[in-house]
């Protein structure tokens, strides 16, 4: 059992910084531990859902959560437009090519002082801090009830949830990524607070996800072994387990296992795929040390994952991939372009890949750039084809195949 009442010293600085964000919280929490506890059901559903997603608590969290979502979209479209062009303007006042890299010190000299730049810059850290501390605390708000729905789904199925809590985290995957509190290993509503912001982070883009259309789509590209035979898939930093159930979604004769370092956020994830009836069983633990039997999986997949931990990481989690892969079977990695920031070159492009890295705790980006995924996946034993990513307009991935 958690310590319900510690889990949240990471976000509590941020809660008191913005407290009109709490007015009549208690109140709606009460109203929705009176509406749980007379339906007597562990599924907590305040106010219904759409199709897969949950509506949020209470239509105030709903409310601030569209309009932090078109805020979001707003900024990346016409505001990072006319950020775009006031940069290639001032790069080419420099006598510069705004389609050819310079050293980052002139870049972030150039860009530093220029209002709409720093504009379009702080509309982006800032829409997202709110957006986590809307979401984080549209739950935390009423722990017990939340706390106690992962609970109650905890030992129940279909599929299955193994945690770790003891096991020894690398520093590496403690860090508040995305900027979210606690990380996705320290804070209870990690899963929760992932889930919701991404959301917005994938229409900001242009694509819906609000029932995982997006992680469909990319289980549905994930290639097949030459002999066609699926019997176990494992998807490698699984996060919340969207790409997983899609895998099972697609496979259903497979078994799917999801393994993630943050526990909330396999929680959440297991929590959501028993709510869909989808048999797939998550661990919490590392992809570069799995503990799976070798030569077990006919498929490895990940999604995201490489770019969010060091080199060597990474290096060793193609290792992993390769020794629970049976020979024949087939390594589907999925990642972002290095090739430029968001399939871009330039000076803008550059600087928005160093803020990017500065504010938006993207660690190991800059690690992640120099990986040589092709080499260093032969290096381990795959024969690797590089495939263009068909649905992520800044994502490669390399497909290795076991040697027999």
């Amino acid at each position: 059992m958690l310590d319900r009442r510690t889990l949240f010293g990471a976000a509590a600085g941020v809660g008191t910084a913005i407290s009109s964000f709490v007015t009549g919280r208690k109140a709606q929490a009460a109203n929705n531990k009176a509406a749980i506890n007379k339906s007597g059901d562990s599924d907590v559903e305040i106010r219904g859902a759409r199709g897969r997603l949950e509506r949020l608590p209470t239509l105030d969290a709903e409310g601030r959560d569209d309009f932090l979502t078109g805020f979001r979209v707003w900024r990346g479209d016409a505001v990072l437009r006319a950020a775009t062009r006031r940069a290639n303007n001032i790069v080419k006042a420099h006598g510069k090519d705004p389609k050819k890299d310079l050293p980052i010190d002139e870049v972030t000299a150039m860009f530093e002082d220029d209002h709409l730049i720093g504009t379009e810059g702080l509309m982006r850290i800032y829409g997202q801090r709110f957006a986590h501390l809307n979401f984080f605390l549209s739950f935390a708000d009423d722990v017990d009830t939340y706390l106690g729905e992962m609970e109650a789904y905890d030992n129940v199925g279909p599929g299955t949830l193994k945690l770790n809590p003891d096991m020894d985290q690398p520093d590496y995957t403690k860090h508040e990524i995305h900027m979210q509190p606690g990380g996705y290993v320290g804070n209870a509503f990690a899963g929760h607070m992932y889930h919701y912001g991404t959301n917005a982070f994938y229409l900001a883009r242009f694509r819906e996800n609000y029932q995982d259309e997006y992680h469909t789509n990319l289980a549905n590209n994930v290639f097949l072994p030459k002999d066609g035979k699926v019997k176990r898939i494992l998807d490698m930093g699984c996060g919340i387990g969207q790409l997983s159930v899609a895998l099972k979604e697609r496979f259903p004769d497979a078994e799917v296992w999801g393994v993630e370092v943050g526990g909330p956020m396999v929680r959440y994830g297991h929590m959501r795929a028993v709510d869909q009836g989808v048999d797939v069983n998550f661990v919490q633990g590392l992809a570069e040390a799995t503990d799976f039997p070798d030569n077990h999986f006919d498929i490895v997949t990940s999604f995201l994952l490489h770019h969010e931990i060091p080199e060597q990481a990474s290096r060793d989690v193609f290792a992993e991939a390769q020794r629970v892969l049976r020979p024949g079977g087939l390594y589907f990695p999925q990642d972002i372009y290095t090739g430029g920031y968001g399939g871009l070159a330039g000076p803008f492009s550059q600087y928005q890949e160093w803020k990017n890295h500065r504010w938006n705790n993207e660690v190991w980006w800059y690690e992640y750039k120099q990986v040589d995924f092709a080499s260093d996946m032969k290096r381990v034993g795959f024969n690797v084809n590089k495939e263009d990513g068909p649905n992520w307009d800044a994502s490669s991935h390399f497909c290795g195949t076991k040697k027999a």
